[in-house]
C-alpha cells in the first residue's frame, strides 16, 4: 500500500475542489485531489450544470428554428429525439474534462481515482478502481464531494421509467408526457427544456408558488412562459405514491388526484456526498442532508479539514462553490485575498432565462425601505426585436432617496450575462453604486445591455413626479 505526503488534500474535483486545489497549486504547495469519478469535473460536468445548460441550449435552438418564419424557407418544422440532443451535451462534457484534466496537469496537481476514506485526522485511504489501496496523509484537507439528489426510499428508482436528475441523463428515448416532481430550480429547467422537445410536462409544486426566493413579478413571469409552452403546474401538492408498471408511472398525489405519464422525474432535494467519507474517525457528523456545518472561513469542527461547495448547503452554484474553493485555499495558507462568499447573482436556466442580485421588492417592503422600481421591457429594445428574442425584462429596485442600487431581477434572453453589468456598479462603494451611472453612461446601441439606461430613466421620471 503506497503511502504518499501532500500539503493540501482536495476530496472532489468539482468546482469548489478545482477552486481549492488550483489556488494551492499555484501559491507553490504539493496538492493532490482525489475523484471518485473515472475522469475529472466533479458532478457540476458530468451530471449537472453542464449537461442540463448544454440540452438547454441544443433545445433553445430547436424552437428558435421551428418557431422563426425565415427558417420556414429551408425546410419544416423539425422534431428532435431527446437522445440526439443528448449526443450534443456529451460533446461538450467531453471537451470541459479534457480542458479540466490540463489544467491539474499543467500545475502539477496530482490525481487519484477512486473513493477517499478519513481512516484517522491527517489521512485518507482511497479505495481505487482497480481493488488498488493507497494512502495520502496533508496537514490540510478540503472536502469537496459536491451534493447527490435526495432519493425517497418509497419510490423505486430502479424502475426504467422512474427517474432523479442524475439518471435522467441515461434516458434513452424521448417520452410524449413527463411528470417533474419538485418545481426548485433543476425542476423548471427541465420542465422547460423537455416542453422545448414537446413533451407534455405536469410540473408538481409542494409551494404556492414557482421559486418563491424570486422576486414575485419574476417567479409570475416564469409561471406564465411554462403554461404558454403547455407545462401544466400543481401547486402545494405533494404525493401519496409513486407506482412504475410496463407503460408508464401512476402517480398518485395526497390532494386525491392521480395523474398517469411516460416517464416521472424527481427534482425534489439533495443529499451531500458525506456518507462514505468516514467523518467519525476524524470526530465530524453530517446534518439529516448530509451537509457539513464550517465557520466564517469554511473550517469544519476538525482541524485542518476545511468543506466547500454543495457539500456545505446554500447557494448550491457551481460559480459560488469555485469562489469558496478559492477562499478556503487562501485562508489556509494565510492569504490576504481570502473572503466569505455571501453576494451570489442567481442564475437560473430555464427557457427565458432568469438571474437577480440584491433584495426583491417584497424583502424591501418588509423591511420599510423606501424604494422605486424602473421597469425596461425587452420588447421595446432595438436588440431583442433584431434576435427575436423580446420575452422579458430588466427591472432595478433602488433607494429613492440616496439612488443606491438595491437589486437587479432580470427575465429574458441572456439574463445569466446582462445582471453582471448591474452587480458591478452595486458592488462600488459609498455613492459609486448609483442609479446615475445607467443614465450618465453610453452603452452600445443597439444592445441588451441598453435595457439598465431604460429602465434607470424609468425609474427616475417615477420619483420626479412625487
Amino acid at each position: 500500500m503506497a503511502v504518499y505526503d501532500y500539503d493540501v488534500v482536495v476530496i472532489g474535483s468539482g468546482p469548489a475542489g478545482e477552486g481549492a486545489a488550483m489556488s494551492a497549486a499555484k501559491k507553490g504547495k504539493r496538492v493532490a485531489v482525489v475523484e471518485e469519478q473515472d475522469t475529472v469535473g466533479g458532478n457540476c460536468t458530468h451530471k449537472g450544470t453542464i449537461p442540463s445548460k448544454a440540452l438547454r441550449h441544443s433545445v433553445k435552438q430547436i424552437i428558435e428554428f421551428n418557431t422563426n418564419p425565415m427558417f420556414r424557407d429551408i425546410g419544416e418544422p423539425r422534431w428532435f429525439s431527446f437522445p440526439k440532443v443528448l449526443n450534443r451535451a456529451e460533446k461538450v462534457i467531453s471537451n470541459q474534462v479534457m480542458l479540466r484534466t490540463n489544467f491539474y496537469a499543467r500545475n502539477r496537481v496530482d490525481v487519484f481515482f477512486g473513493r477517499a476514506q478519513f481512516s484517522k485526522p491527517g489521512e485518507v485511504i482511497i479505495e481505487g478502481h482497480s481493488n488498488a489501496r493507497e494512502v495520502l496523509r496533508g496537514k490540510n484537507f478540503v472536502i469537496a464531494t459536491g451534493s447527490s439528489p435526495y432519493t425517497p426510499e418509497d419510490i423505486d428508482f430502479d424502475h426504467p421509467r422512474i427517474y432523479n436528475s442524475d439518471t435522467i441523463l441515461k434516458l434513452s428515448h424521448t417520452p410524449r408526457t413527463l411528470v417533474i416532481y419538485g418545481a426548485g430550480v433543476i425542476g423548471c429547467e427541465y420542465a422547460s427544456i423537455f416542453s422545448g422537445l414537446g413533451v407534455k410536462v405536469d410540473l408538481i409544486d409542494t409551494r404556492d408558488r414557482l421559486l418563491s426566493f424570486l422576486d414575485s413579478e419574476i417567479s409570475d413571469a416564469l409561471s406564465y412562459h411554462l403554461r404558454n409552452n403547455a407545462v401544466k403546474i400543481l401547486h402545494n401538492e405533494e404525493y401519496q405514491s409513486v407506482e412504475g408498471d410496463g407503460h408508464g408511472v401512476i402517480i398518485n398525489l395526497k390532494s386525491g388526484k392521480r395523474i398517469r405519464a411516460d416517464a416521472f422525474l424527481w427534482c425534489n432535494g439533495r443529499t451531500g456526498n458525506t456518507a462514505h467519507l468516514g467523518l467519525e474517525n476524524i470526530g465530524l457528523s453530517a446534518n439529516n442532508r448530509g451537509q457539513l456545518s464550517v465557520d466564517g472561513h469554511y473550517h469544519t469542527e476538525a482541524e485542518g479539514v476545511y468543506a466547500v461547495g454543495d457539500v456545505v448547503g446554500w447557494p448550491s452554484l457551481a460559480s459560488a462553490a469555485l469562489d469558496q474553493g478559492r477562499a478556503a485555499a487562501a485562508d489556509m495558507l494565510n492569504g490576504d485575498d481570502f473572503r466569505y462568499i455571501n453576494e451570489v447573482p442567481t442564475g437560473i436556466y430555464t427557457i427565458p432565462e432568469i438571474s437577480s442580485i440584491g433584495k426583491t421588492e417584497e424583502e424591501l417592503t418588509a423591511e420599510a425601505v423606501p424604494y422605486e422600481a424602473g421597469q425596461a421591457f425587452f420588447k421595446d429594445t432595438a436588440r431583442a426585436q433584431i434576435s427575436g428574442e423580446p420575452v422579458g425584462m430588466l427591472k432595478i429596485l433602488f433607494h429613492r432617496e440616496t439612488l443606491e442600487i438595491l437589486g437587479i431581477h432580470c427575465f429574458g434572453d441572456q439574463a445569466s450575462e446582462i445582471v453582471h453589468i448591474g452587480q458591478a456598479i452595486m458592488a462600488q462603494e459609498g455613492e459609486a453604486n448609483t442609479l446615475k451611472y445607467f443614465i450618465n453612461t453610453t452603452f452600445n446601441y443597439p444592445t441588451m445591455a441598453e435595457a439598465y439606461r431604460v429602465a434607470a430613466i424609468a425609474g427616475l421620471n417615477r420619483i420626479d413626479n412625487l
